[in-house]
């Protein structure tokens, strides 16, 4: 019977492998753990109630805290330095039409709730896409 939970826990890390988000490792766990309860007790049953028990448990105790813990937060990038920062429009925006803004030496397609002729100065609020939205800064 040995044979068989070796090959529940190959078969078990291959998924693992391949889906890599933490699928079947507490399965791949409880497998273990019949596969040498298997030396000591014949009965299938008692085998696979262990698997499926053990490896339920360890799902609903350790998951949630594994998921936490190896989650990444917000990827931050050079660009998200340049909200908040003050730009300048080299193109009219309007509701309807996306204009430009130059920021940091750089030029930015932008978007707004509001009209804004060139020349004004706009506060950079968020970036959507490849895309600043902004607001009408003080004059």
């Amino acid at each position: 019977m040995w044979f068989m939970w070796l090959l529940i826990i190959i078969l078990l890390a291959i998924l693992e492998v391949v889906t890599i988000n933490l699928v079947s490792i507490w399965f791949i766990i409880s497998a273990i753990v019949s596969l040498f309860l298997s030396f000591a007790i014949d009965s299938f049953y008692i085998q696979f109630a262990v698997f499926v028990g053990l490896g339920i448990i360890l799902l609903l105790l350790t998951r949630p805290y594994l998921v936490k813990k190896l989650s990444k937060g917000k990827v931050r990038t050079n660009f998200d330095r340049i909200i908040g920062k003050e730009g300048l429009v080299t193109e009219k925006i309007t509701k309807l039409k996306v204009g430009e803004v130059k920021v940091d030496g750089k030029r930015w397609s932008a978007i707004s709730k509001d009209v804004i002729d060139v020349g004004s100065t706009v506060i950079i609020e968020d970036i959507d896409g490849v895309k600043l939205i902004v607001r009408k800064g003080e004059e």
